[in-house]
This record gives structure tokens, C-alpha cells and sequence, in this order.
């Protein structure tokens, strides 16, 4: 029998280690960012075997299995106590058939498993957590078959330091690789630490801020700044019902440390889930996409509408995501204007773009004010092409390409918090035509009205 100071010592052993910088992230996962779906969002506690079984085949009669989203992941509240043996027991209630059987079943069915746990002494419903008992929970899952596990900080001992984080959640990644089983590690100290800064060597992605929230960009005093370090709200957890816009402006700041095999996490999909309107849906999506934030579907897949369904299964803004060069698009420019009384700036417009492999670029025009803009894409200025170039533009949300442009292209009357998404293709020089595309005439200064 394994008995508490016995497990205790073995996670400490491999915290030790693991602080020590012997080991490393060795899955070979996480090359693209994670696409799946998580009960959180629109369960919370209330999830069973039930419910998971009609997700897994809601997302094949969707179609959005087939789209990308692999992973079903079940959250908090799944895990019930311990034994005598400190291994993890499930709540029989809610998952009768065990986590083995609900685990052959969602791979029977060409899918992934995904599991829940926290790296303090309780999850964040105040069930078990792993924090000690590392070794144990890890060989449990692999024991399952588990594919992804999301790893969160809620009673973690007030553990807040760098080297605490990197403690605690070092020993699961310890622990993990020491199973054998090649598991996602999602890692969720919510950008405590500035744990941005050195998840890459600790799992496959982090999430980068507090919970999110199902609204756009509305304030909510449990989500209180945008500094990409705002994450001491309440040490037990984080702070929540973040906005996209505020996820946004902190994830904007610290795009440069995502990369194939570990990737800021802008937290799940609110997608679908009511709170907010179909065109700022869309918004949220481009966003995340563009990001390469992991995709976590959180809304009820097995009831959701037409214009839900084209948003989360937009395979182009999927394959940006997707893209294997795995670089995060960035802030290329903003445009400001004057608060009430002229004492700040507020942001009214954002162009975000990024490289894509092949040398194609993506381009997010952001409205994020309450009237319409014009917003003009600069290739110079904002993909960084030489002066005079020109480019094939493609709408991601339209389906339609738009010819060669030369050197700008213009939208014209971005409604309120919509964006428009294109995928840019630098003509070869000298051609006067893309290397994959047809040839189309020059338009020079072109312009659309939405």
C-alpha cells in the first residue's frame, strides 16, 4: 500500500526535479493548437456520462468532428474522493459505467479524452486535487487512456511564485511523461507567474488570464484590468468573466510566445452560448483563430443554430489556426480615440496580421467601437511587404477571393465589433500574378462596402 508520506515524497521527488530543470515537456504534441470541446462553459458540475456521450455524437452528426475538434473534455466535478490507496474515485452517480468504459467509447468513435484536475490539494469545485499525489493521478490516467489533461490552480497553498508554479506544475509534467502515454498538458495557472514567459518547457499550452466570460467587451468587476499580468484577483480563483476584449488586450501583448508545441491559451469558446450576438461570435472566433489559441468548443453542440454551426465550422479561419508555422498573428496597428473627458485613449480599431506557411499572411480587421469605420489594409505598413506591392486577397467569412490588389485594400463601414479576415498571397515579382492563382485585374486603391 502507497500511503500519504510515501506519495507525498515521490511528488516531491519529481518537483524537485522538475525545478531543478532535469526535465522537459517530451510528448511531441501540440504542434497546432488543441481543437476540441469542454463541459465547463455551459455545464459546470451539472455533466454526466449522459451528457458527454451526446456530445460525442453531436460533434460527428455535426460535422465538426470531421472539422477538427477531436478532444471531449470533461471538467471539474467528476472525481468524488480517494481510497485507501489515494487513487482518484469517480462519482458513480454521475458516470456509472467509470471513466475506463466512457473512455473506449469516445475512442470507438475516432475522438480524444480529455480529463480535469488541479494543481493545489482541491479542484476549484473544492474535489480532489492532484497537488501532492502527481504520480498516482497521472498513472490513473494514463491507466484510462486519457488524451489531454487540463491542469487548473485553485487551492494551491498560496504556491504563487515562479518557482512554486514551476514546482507544482512541473511534477505533473513529470509525472505525465513518466506514464509513457503521450497526454496534452493544459496547463491553467492563469498566467500566473507571468508563466508566458516559460510554460514552453512545461506543457503544450497555458492559459494566459482568468476565466472568460460570454460577453464582448463589457466590464465585470471579477475581470478588473488588462494588464497582462492581472491575475491576482482572488488567489483561489483568478479572476473571471473576463471579456474577449479584455482577453484580447492581454493576449495581444505577449503573442511571441506561442510556437508549435506550446501555445497561449485565450481560454474556451463562448461561442453559441447566448450572451452575445452572432456578428461579435464571429468577432471572438477570428480572434482566437488568428491567435492560435487552443479551440475549446463550450456551448451545447447538439442544439445550436444555423449561423453558430458556419461560425465554429469555418474551415478556413480553422486552417489558420491549424497552420502548421504555428505563429501567433500580432498587433500591426491600433487606432485610439479620446475617453469622456479626453483624460485616456480608448481603442476604436484594431489590425491584427501574422505569417502563414508558404508566406501567405493573415489579416483581422477589428471594429471595436460603436459606430461603423472604414478600416484600410496597408500592405507595406501592415504585413510588412516593400513598397508598391500587391497581393491576392481572400474572405475568410465571405468564401471569396477579391483579385490582386495593389499595395492597400479598403473596407468600407466595418459594423460595430465586427471583423473581416483575409488571407493574403504576395504576388511573385515580376509575374503579375500569384504563384497558385488565376490572374485577375489590377485594382488599385480598391475598396468594398459591407
Amino acid at each position: 500500500m502507497l500511503n500519504n508520506s510515501r506519495s507525498r515524497l515521490l511528488s516531491l521527488l519529481l518537483a524537485s526535479s522538475a525545478i531543478a530543470g532535469v526535465h522537459a515537456l517530451d510528448n511531441g504534441l501540440g504542434l497546432t493548437p488543441a481543437m476540441g470541446w469542454n463541459s465547463w462553459n455551459l455545464y459546470a458540475c451539472d455533466i454526466s456520462e449522459t451528457i458527454v456521450k451526446s456530445i460525442v455524437e453531436a460533434l460527428l452528426e455535426t460535422g465538426l468532428a470531421d472539422a477538427g475538434y477531436k478532444y471531449v473534455n470533461i471538467d471539474d466535478c467528476w472525481q468524488i474522493g480517494r481510497d485507501e490507496n489515494n487513487k482518484i474515485l469517480v462519482d458513480q452517480d454521475r458516470f456509472p459505467s467509470g471513466m475506463q468504459a466512457l473512455s473506449d467509447y469516445i475512442h470507438s468513435k475516432g475522438l480524444k479524452f480529455g480529463i480535469y484536475s488541479s494543481a493545489g490539494t482541491k479542484t476549484c469545485e473544492g474535489r480532489p486535487g492532484s497537488l501532492y499525489l502527481e504520480a498516482i493521478d497521472a498513472q490513473t490516467y494514463a491507466d484510462w487512456g486519457v488524451d489531454l489533461l487540463k491542469y487548473d490552480n485553485c487551492a494551491n497553498k498560496v504556491q504563487i511564485s515562479e518557482s512554486a508554479n514551476k514546482r507544482r506544475y512541473g511534477a505533473m509534467r513529470d509525472a505525465l511523461n513518466a506514464t509513457g502515454r503521450p497526454i496534452y498538458y493544459s496547463m491553467c495557472n492563469w498566467g500566473q507567474a507571468a508563466s508566458y514567459t516559460w510554460a514552453k518547457d512545461y506543457a503544450n499550452s497555458w492559459r494566459m488570464t482568468g476565466d472568460i466570460g460570454d460577453l464582448f467587451d463589457a466590464f465585470d468587476a471579477r475581470c478588473p484590468c488588462t494588464g497582462k499580468d492581472c491575475w491576482l484577483v482572488n488567489i483561489n480563483g483568478g479572476p473571471n468573466h473576463c471579456s474577449v476584449t479584455n482577453i484580447l488586450d492581454k493576449a495581444l501583448q505577449i503573442t511571441q510566445y506561442s510556437a508549435p508545441g506550446g501555445f497561449n491559451d485565450l481560454d474556451m469558446l463562448e461561442v453559441g452560448n447566448g450572451g452575445m450576438t452572432n456578428v461579435e461570435y464571429r468577432t471572438h472566433f477570428s480572434l482566437w483563430c488568428a491567435l492560435k489559441s487552443p479551440l475549446i468548443l463550450g456551448n451545447n453542440v447538439a442544439n445550436m443554430t444555423k449561423e453558430i454551426h458556419e461560425i465554429l465550422g469555418n474551415k478556413e479561419l480553422i486552417a489558420i489556426n491549424q497552420d502548421p508555422l504555428g505563429l501567433s498573428a500580432s498587433l500591426a496597428e491600433r487606432f485610439t480615440k479620446p475617453t469622456f473627458l479626453g483624460l485616456s485613449e480608448t481603442p476604436i480599431i484594431d489590425i491584427i496580421t501574422g505569417p502563414l506557411a508558404g508566406g501567405d499572411k493573415v489579416a483581422v480587421l477589428f471594429n471595436r467601437d460603436t459606430i461603423p469605420h472604414d478600416i484600410t489594409l496597408d500592405f507595406a505598413k501592415h504585413f510588412g511587404l516593400p513598397a508598391g506591392s500587391t497581393a491576392a486577397l481572400r474572405d475568410l467569412w465571405a468564401h471569396k477571393d477579391l483579385g490582386v490588389i495593389s499595395e492597400s485594400y479598403t473596407v468600407k463601414q466595418v459594423e460595430p465589433h465586427a471583423s473581416v479576415v483575409f488571407r493574403a498571397t504576395a504576388i511573385t515579382p515580376g509575374t503579375g500574378k500569384p504563384a497558385d492563382a488565376a490572374a485577375e485585374p489590377d485594382q488599385a486603391g480598391a475598396s468594398e462596402e459591407l
